[in-house]
């Protein structure tokens, strides 16, 4: 095992051990949430997950992002299969160590390199659309100066990806000069071959030494792994995670219709209590539970599993009713405002022993008003048009559920409109001001001015 050998053995495990770290990170962040069972139904969650997920079935209701985005989505794929020959050749110092495999190698080399040109084309174009075009959803208050730079930095990152493939495969081409030890070129690399055909800006490539191309192929085989190596370990930190948290969250995604609205198990076993005192109910924790949510603490793991999986890719946002009319609500916003707050509580867990819980009550902030205003929450119509909309099934309405639920059962707090039905409700069975009893004089009414 020669230096080099050795240089690539370090990196390789810095890098996993490094995003091992993150993702325990990450873990810790979703377990701030309370349970919810999730493990039922398992044939329809595996269905889900190869159709939304894998099979990114919701994309397609815009055909364009759909097909660039597909891409992109099958060239990480398929690229990335040939990460095993890399990491091969780069432990043991053996040069293209799946060329053995014949002509099934050939097609496979010549896949990657079809897709690694269609890569860089899809790329072009999503920055495109993105800076020049401007589209309206890739737009809003929640889309600060990082958002954008994110996405920008991870289109031009797989470029990037995709140039040192090419690097490599032209350098390794033209270093063997016509007599190449695997493969026939033109099949297993035709993008790389047509180009080492062809004078460049007025420049015969084969005039160069053996030398240089030899250092071409090595800085491209270093630039194509190390960059995906830095990709690995910036995901954690970008919207694009959503490549691994994807699977994971269609699969525990909520199955029940989307009109249905969760009910609080203290307030079912309340109820429970009132109507049959002999009935069996959960009284497990002696802790007064919280009605709704005011931080992550309160929301369930899936809402946080949910703010690690967002694309930022704004459909929701875009299909959103109040947003469309001018309201402040954005269920982009719900969502990213989420993760930055559980990004502070891990983040503070990490620099004092407290817990989160903890923290939040001695720096009296939480995500209820200091993230999340009761303005935007109150704009929601729970019309489900957002967590139709979206690609990996984020559940927006019941994390706004929850969040509403505790300013009204825990705080008292709710538009002055919302209250006086509430009162209403409570006082005379019926949302109008009006007893049982009055509940018919409208009929009296009609009869009266019908003689």
């Amino acid at each position: 095992m020669g230096i080099e050998n050795v240089i690539f053995l370090a990196v390789l495990l810095s890098a996993f051990f490094y995003f091992e770290w993150q993702w325990q990170n990450i873990m810790d962040g979703i377990r701030l949430g309370t349970s919810i069972g999730r493990r039922d139904r398992w044939k329809e969650r595996m269905r889900n997950m190869v159709l939304v997920a894998f099979g990114q079935q919701k994309m397609f209701k815009r055909p364009l992002a759909a097909t660039l985005h597909g891409v992109v989505y099958v060239g990480f794929l398929v690229i990335n299969v040939e990460l095993i020959e890399i990491v091969i050749d780069g432990i043991t110092g053996t040069h293209r160590a799946l060329s053995f495999l014949g002509f099934g190698y050939d097609a496979l080399m010549a896949i990657n390199e079809l897709l690694g040109f269609a890569v860089i084309i899809a790329c072009v174009i999503l920055l495109w659309r993105r800076n020049v075009l401007k589209i309206r959803r890739f737009t809003g208050p929640e889309m600060s100066r990082w958002p954008k730079m994110d996405a920008n930095i991870i289109l031009v990152t797989e470029i990037i990806l995709m140039l040192g493939l090419f690097t490599f495969n032209i350098g390794d081409i033209l270093l063997q000069d016509g007599t190449p030890e695997h493969g026939f070129f033109p099949i297993s690399q035709p993008i790389a071959w047509a180009i080492s055909e062809f004078d460049i800006w007025f420049y015969d490539l084969h005039s160069a030494s053996l030398s240089f191309w030899a250092t071409a192929a090595s800085f491209g085989w270093w630039l194509h792994i190390v960059g995906i190596l830095v990709f690995l370990n910036y995901l954690p930190r970008s919207k694009h995670f959503h490549i691994i948290m994807a699977f994971p969250n269609v699969y525990t995604s909520n199955l029940e219709p989307k009109g249905k609205i969760r009910n609080l198990d203290a307030i079912t076993n309340e109820v429970k209590s009132m109507l049959d005192p002999s009935a069996e109910v959960d009284n497990a924790s002696s802790e007064l539970p919280r009605l709704g949510a005011r931080d992550v603490t309160d929301l369930p793991w899936s809402n946080l599993m949910d703010a690690y999986t967002c694309t930022e890719c704004g459909r929701c946002t875009d299909n959103c009713p109040a947003n469309i009319t001018g309201k402040l609500l954005s269920p982009r916003k719900i969502v990213m405002d989420t993760r930055d707050r559980i990004e502070e509580l891990i983040k503070a867990k990490q620099d004092k022993p407290e817990k989160a819980k903890e923290y939040a009550e001695r720096t009296n902030k939480y995500l209820l008003s200091d993230y999340i205003s009761p303005e935007e929450l109150w704009a929601c119509t729970t019309c489900n048009a957002c967590t139709e909309a979206c690609p990996v099934n984020i559940d927006h309405v019941s994390e706004i559920m929850d969040l509403r639920r505790y300013m009204v059962m825990e705080e008292s707090s709710a538009p002055q409109e919302l209250n006086a039905m509430l009162t209403n409700i409570q006082n005379n069975g019926a949302p109008w001001p009006m007893s049982a009893s009055s509940r018919f004089d409208w009929a009296k009414d009609v009869e009266i001015a019908d003689k």
